[in-house]
């Protein structure tokens, strides 16, 4: 028995020292277990204001946060991320629950899963540097305000029996219905969210959400002595466990494993084609945004601490801890960045410190759940005012607008534009497909043509030098202007050297270009050619045509070549500039 166990020990460690390529002593493991409760103080508010901006129960982000946490942090590709329910997921799960309840959201968040293990099995975890600062600034800006519009109702304590799912129709019921805020909630609330803004001031490593949700339960006891009522977790939610129990707040329970389409008030048919489809862009959206935000996350984690990720081993973690999340009531999770980044500062060495953050929510469900329930639902708001003010990155936003090209601010501002009004997977393919619509134009403008000084007008040779890509953006116009160029000469000779790539549509403009200047009876002479050109030429077959394609390693052989074929005095005149 004692060899087995110190056979057991010896795996673990083993297993530990694999995962993270070095060995791992007492020493680190309380630096991660100081960064894992740092973390998780910090998580544990956030997780429950998330859920509740999410349209569900508070525990459902406890849960997310402790099992899909856990899970990505020891099979996810960054050391020091931290994952669980995010802001940026708030405007894309709420229409979701409040359409389908918990049960549907459970399963977008399954298929979210799915598709995030697709997207890292197809090696898809290098696409993120592909999305614009325009785009991404964009959207994360257009989330920040829908999520603190969705925060007025319980900052202020407003009376409003539906919410409008547009935003403008939602900006004018908020607006309707200021009239009735709720004295009470809104001292608790600007009390909390005052202590956010200012606690980091002080220089205290205590993070600010423990002292100002302390302040806001203690504004709110005053108010219950006054005799005004306030909304909190323990009125506002309720639970009913299998045995038939009943109860307010938060269930002091573990997560209970079970089928995300038996929740309660949900059933086995609810589960058809009809269903998937309908849950299946939400799902989407919900990868998408899922392996940006982790991959952006991972990129700054490698920023601070001068070590790489692995990005498709970070969105195989992330799919599996989606995956396997929601059979506990999880819901859609990702690496967040504010705490990911406070577990670098924290000390974090290894995953262990996200894996201690997991298990202090799991205490936190079975000891503090009683007191949890009592926290005020405004305070929970001005902790997601902060989130949102946070993600908004506003400073970036203002330097992007008074510093960056005209396009760029157009990209971000259309951004965030549709990502408020309409949806985020609209905003961003609209955004990426105009961003790489502007660069191909800007990109397809810097592609000219220059004239040579050895071009010879008496004796009929024009030389000209490509300088820019080739393709389908510029090759027509590019060539068009050499025909107009050429009317006067019958050899054309291109220097190719500074044409670094020739597509299919730069091939087929060239060969027009050759076939129009044979009708002519001219002869087109290409040299100086890179290699991609190259091998695009050679993979269409492209051979060399008697008076009137020819090809050459440089132009002084071009120019001595065009010796043989021509009159002797275009080479003489060629002579002039050494060339020959």
């Amino acid at each position: 028995m004692n060899t087995r166990k110190i056979n057991g020990i010896r795996l673990f460690s083993a297993f530990i020292d694999s995962c993270w390529k070095e060995s791992y002593s007492f020493s680190r493991f309380i630096k991660d277990a100081i960064a894992g409760i740092t973390v998780g103080v910090i998580a544990i508010p956030l997780a429950m204001a998330l859920a509740i901006g999410s349209g569900v129960a508070p525990q459902y982000g406890l849960y997310t946060a402790a099992i899909a946490g856990m899970i990505i942090a020891i099979t996810g590709g960054s050391r020091y991320s931290v994952s669980g329910p995010t802001a940026a997921f708030v405007v894309i799960l709420y229409p979701v629950s409040q359409q389908f309840g918990l049960s549907g959201l459970l399963i977008a968040t399954l298929m979210s899963g799915i598709i995030l293990i697709v997207m890292g099995l197809a090696r898809f975890g290098r696409l993120i540097e592909y999305i614009p600062l325009s785009v991404t600034l964009g959207f994360t800006s257009g989330i920040a305000i829908t999520i603190a519009t969705m925060q007025i109702q319980n900052f202020f304590g407003l009376q409003l029996t539906h919410i409008p799912e547009n935003y403008i129709d939602k900006i004018i019921a908020l607006s309707q219905s200021l009239p009735s805020f709720q004295l009470s909630d809104t001292l608790i609330g600007l009390t909390t969210l005052l202590i956010l803004i200012f606690w980091p001031k002080l220089g205290f490593k205590l993070p600010g959400h423990l002292p100002a949700l302390a302040a806001g339960t203690a504004i709110m006891g005053l108010m219950h002595l006054l005799g005004h009522d306030v909304a909190t977790i323990g009125s506002s939610f309720s639970y009913t466990l299998e045995d038939g129990t009943q109860g307010q707040g938060i269930p002091p329970i573990l997560p209970q494993f079970v089928l995300p389409w038996n929740l309660p008030g949900s059933s086995s048919s609810d589960i058809s084609w009809n269903t998937v489809s309908a849950l299946l862009p939400a799902a989407f959206s919900m990868a998408m945004l899922g392996a940006i935000e982790s991959l952006l996350c991972a990129v700054i984690l490698d920023g601070m601490t001068g070590e790489k990720h692995h990005s498709n081993s970070e969105l195989l973690g992330q799919g599996l801890g989606n995956i396997v999340a929601p059979f506990f009531g999880g819901i859609t999770a990702t690496a967040a960045i504010a705490r990911s980044a406070a577990n670098v500062r924290a000390g974090a060495t290894s995953p262990i410190a996200t894996v201690i953050h997991s298990l202090l929510v799991l205490l936190a469900l079975l000891f503090l759940a009683p007191m949890l329930s009592y926290l005020p639902l405004a305070a929970m708001s001005a902790i997601l005012l902060i989130v949102a003010w946070n993600m908004s990155e506003a400073h970036k936003v203002v330097d992007l607008i008074r510093h960056a090209p005209r396009d760029d601010i157009v990209v971000m501002l259309l951004c965030l534009s549709l990502t408020v009004l309409f949806d985020m997977v609209i905003a961003i393919t609209v955004g990426i497909v105009l961003a790489s619509l502007l660069f191909m134009r800007k990109i397809a403008n810097m592609t000219r043509i220059s004239t040579s000084a050895m071009t010879d007008t008496e004796q009929g040779l024009l030389v000209v030098r490509i300088n820019g890509p080739l393709f389908f953006a510029a090759a027509e116009r590019i060539f068009t202007e050499l025909k107009e160029k050429s009317a006067e000469y019958q050899i054309i000779i291109m220097q190719w050297d500074a044409v670094p790539v020739l597509d299919a549509g730069g091939l087929h403009a060239f060969q027009g270009f050759v076939r129009e200047m044979a009708k002519e009876q001219k002869h087109v002479v290409v040299c100086d050619i890179p290699f991609q050109p190259l091998k695009t030429l050679a993979r269409a077959k492209i051979v060399p045509i008697e008076r009137q394609l020819s090809f050459y390693a440089t132009l002084p052989k071009a120019l001595k070549e065009m010796k043989f074929n021509y009159s002797p005095e275009i080479c003489i005149s060629a002579e002039k500039t050494s060339h020959c």
